[in-house]
């Protein structure tokens, strides 16, 4: 995806309101939240594979020319974040307990998005420690089913 078309599915998408109970007013329309389910599902099965180290299993859920930014960093395909930053991913997150506190999800089109924010508990260089940490996942639909185009993760220390 074009960085300007990127850039614009993005701006749509958080535009859209969030799923907090909201049904979709058409007459036969599915609820908002069935809709999302497959997108959320797909987000899910990839943060799965990815704490469970399996990088073959979580590029499966990432189109090849995701874009995925974190902590001022970016990785500008599948294949750019499997062979790098994805194995210090997996690692981190390997040992952690991760407590969802809230989690929004949208489709519209052929687009989707999921934001999450959650709890961490790790340990880092021998000491523990509690992030609260956000999560932006935009998907796309395509031929085999969602995929994932955008990532940005946030974190911080618990105050």
């Amino acid at each position: 995806m074009k960085p300007f078309l990127l850039a614009l599915s993005l701006t749509t998408a958080l535009a859209l309101p969030t799923l907090a109970g909201a049904h979709d007013t058409a007459q036969n329309a599915m609820p908002a939240e069935d809709a999302a389910a497959p997108v959320v599902a797909t987000v899910e099965a990839f943060s799965t594979a990815l704490k469970a180290g399996d990088l073959a299993k979580a590029g499966t859920y990432l189109a090849e020319d995701v874009l995925i930014l974190e902590s001022g960093g970016a990785e500008h395909s599948r294949q750019e974040y499997l062979s790098g930053h994805a194995t210090h991913d997996a690692a981190f997150l390997k040992n952690a307990q991760i407590d969802l506190k809230q989690r929004a999800a949208r489709v519209d089109g052929d687009l989707a998005w999921v934001g999450t924010e959650s709890e961490l508990r790790a340990t880092a260089n021998g000491a523990p420690m509690t992030l609260m940490s956000t999560e932006t996942m935009v998907l796309k639909r395509m031929p085999a089913g969602w995929r994932i185009v955008h990532i940005h993760w946030s974190s911080g220390p618990k105050h």
